[in-house]
C-alpha cells in the first residue's frame, strides 16, 4: 500500500499529497519529452545516413559524438543538481539538448558531417545531465510516494519515443525534410519542459546531501552509509569507491547497451537486412519502443510481486531470446516478433538500476550520477563497435549479436540491485 506523503513544515497533508501528485505527472511528462526528442532524431537516421553518404562504420563513429558529450557531462550531473536543483537542471540542459539537435539537422541540410558532429556532441551533453536530473527528481518522488514508480516514469520516456518514432515514420513516408520535421518537434518539446518543471518538488524536499554520521568505508558491512558526509567533489568521488554502486552501474550498462543498440540500429537493420523502406525501418523501431513501454507499465506490479533481482533475470532472458530471433531468422515478420521480446527484455534494467542507486535518498544525486555515467558509457562503446562489425561481417543484424555478451555479464551481477537494509522498510520503492 502506498504511504501518504508526509507534509513539509507549514504544509498540510492534503497540500503535500497534491504537490507530490503534480510532481509525479510533471516528472512523467519530462521523461516523455526526453524520449520524444531522442526518437525524433533516431527515427530519421536512415535519411541522415543517406543525406551524408556515410558507410556503416562512419555512421557508428558519427553517433559516438553524442555519447562522448554525455560521458563528459554525466560525472558532474550530481553536483549540478545539488547546486541548482533538479528543475533548473532539467530546464537548462533540455535547452542544450534541443540546441544540439538544431545544430545537427542544420549540418544534415548543409551536407556537413563536422557540423553534425558538433551538434551531436552538444546534444549528448544536454541529454546526459537532463537524464540524470530527471531520474534524481523521479527518485525523490518515488521515495515520497513509498512505491516503486520509477518504471512508470521510464514508461513515460518510452511513450515519448513511441510518439517520436511514429511522427518520424509519418514524416519519412510523407517526404518531409529532416530539418523541418525536427524544428517543429523540438520547439514543442522545449515549451513542454518549461511548463512541466514548475511543478517539480520544492528543492528542500529533495535530499542530496549526506547528513553527518560515522560513515563506514564503502567496502564495509553497511553500504547505506558508505558515502562521506562532505559535499561536492569529495562526495562524488566517494560514490565511485562503493562496490554496490559500481555493480549497479554494470547492470545499467548491460541494460543500456541492450536498449541503445536497438534505438540506434533496429531501423537501419530492418531497412538493410530485409531490403525494405525507410518508413518500415521507423515502424520496426516503433515496435521495439512499444514493447518496452508495455513492459514498463507492468513493471511496478512485477517488482512488487517478484522483487528486483527476479525481474532483472527474467528481463535478461527475454532480451537474449529476442535478440537471437531478430538477428538469425530470415523472415521480416518473425524478426519483428523478436523485436517485441527484445523490447520487453530491455525495458526494466535502467529504471530498476536508478531505483537501486537511489535507495538512500541522502546520497541519491551522486550515486545516480555514477550509475548513469557507467550506463552511458554503453553509448560510447556501442555505436562504433556495432558499426565496425556491420561493415566487416556483412550487415547490421549479425553485428547486433555482440549484445549477447553484456546481457550475460549483467545477469551475473544482478544481486547488486537488492535493496539496502535501511531501505527495506521504507515502502514499496525500496523493497524490491
Amino acid at each position: 500500500m502506498t504511504t501518504p506523503p508526509s507534509p513539509l513544515p507549514g504544509q498540510s497533508t492534503v497540500s503535500a499529497a497534491r504537490a507530490v501528485q503534480a510532481a509525479t505527472w510533471s516528472v512523467f511528462a519530462v521523461f516523455f519529452l526526453n524520449g520524444f526528442n531522442f526518437a525524433s532524431w533516431a527515427s530519421r537516421l536512415p535519411a541522415v545516413r543517406d543525406a551524408l553518404g556515410l558507410s556503416e562504420g562512419s555512421m557508428g563513429l558519427l553517433l559516438l559524438f553524442a555519447a562522448v558529450g554525455s560521458l563528459l557531462a554525466l560525472p558532474l550531473a550530481g553536483m549540478v543538481v545539488q547546486r541548482i536543483g533538479a528543475s533548473r537542471a532539467v530546464l537548462l540542459f533540455a535547452a542544450v539538448n534541443v540546441a544540439g539537435l538544431v545544430v545537427a539537422v542544420t549540418g544534415v541540410s548543409q551536407g556537413s558531417v563536422d557540423v553534425v558532429r558538433a551538434g551531436l556532441f552538444l546534444f549528448g551533453i544536454g541529454t546526459g545531465v537532463w537524464d540524470a536530473a530527471m531520474n534524481i527528481e523521479g527518485a525523490a518522488v518515488e521515495q515520497r510516494l513509498g512505491k516503486a514508480i520509477m518504471p512508470r516514469f521510464h514508461a513515460g520516456f518510452s511513450f515519448g519515443t513511441m510518439a517520436g518514432a511514429g511522427v518520424g515514420a509519418l514524416a519519412a513516408l510523407a517526404g518531409v525534410p529532416v530539418q523541418w520535421h525536427l524544428a517543429a518537434a523540438l520547439a514543442l518539446s522545449l515549451l513542454g519542459v518549461v511548463w512541466c518543471v514548475r511543478s517539480f518538488l520544492p528543492a528542500g524536499d529533495v535530499q542530496t546531501d549526506a547528513p553527518p554520521s560515522g560513515a563506514e568505508d564503502a567496502a564495509g558491512e553497511d553500504p547505506a552509509t558508505a558515502v562521506h558526509s562532505s559535499k561536492g567533489a569529495r562526495s562524488a568521488l566517494a560514490a565511485w569507491r562503493e562496490p554496490r554502486t559500481l555493480l549497479i552501474g554494470l547492470v545499467v550498462l548491460a541494460a543500456a547497451l541492450t536498449e541503445g543498440a536497438a534505438n540506434d540500429w533496429v531501423g537501419l537493420a530492418v531497412v538493410d537486412g530485409f531490403g525494405t523502406s525507410d518508413a518500415m525501418g521507423a515502424v520496426g523501431l516503433g515496435i521495439f519502443l512499444t514493447a518496452m513501454t508495455g513492459m514498463r507499465l507492468l513493471g511496478t506490479g512485477l517488482l512488487d510481486r517478484f522483487g528486483r533481482v527476479a525481474v532483472l533475470r527474467i528481463s535478461a532472458g527475454l532480451a537474449f531470446v529476442g535478440l537471437l530471433v531478430f538477428t538469425l531468422v530470415p523472415t521480416l515478420w518473425v524478426a519483428l516478433v523478436g523485436v517485441v521480446l527484445w523490447g520487453m527484455g530491455a525495458a526494466l534494467g535502467f529504471p530498476v538500476g536508478m531505483s537501486a542507486a537511489s535507495d538512500d535518498p541522502a546520497h541519491a544525486a551522486v550515486r545516480v550520477s555514477v550509475v548513469s555515467t557507467i550506463g552511458y558509457s554503453a553509448f560510447f562503446v556501442g555505436p562504433p563497435l556495432i558499426g565496425f562489425l556491420a561493415e566487416h561481417i556483412g550487415g547490421y543484424r549479425p553485428a547486433l549479436l555482440v549484445i549477447a555478451v553484456p546481457l550475460v555479464i549483467g545477469l551475473l551481477v544482478v544481486n547488486a540491485a537488492k535493496p539496502l537494509p535501511t531501505a527495506a522498510g521504507g515502502g514499496g520503492a525500496a523493497a524490491h
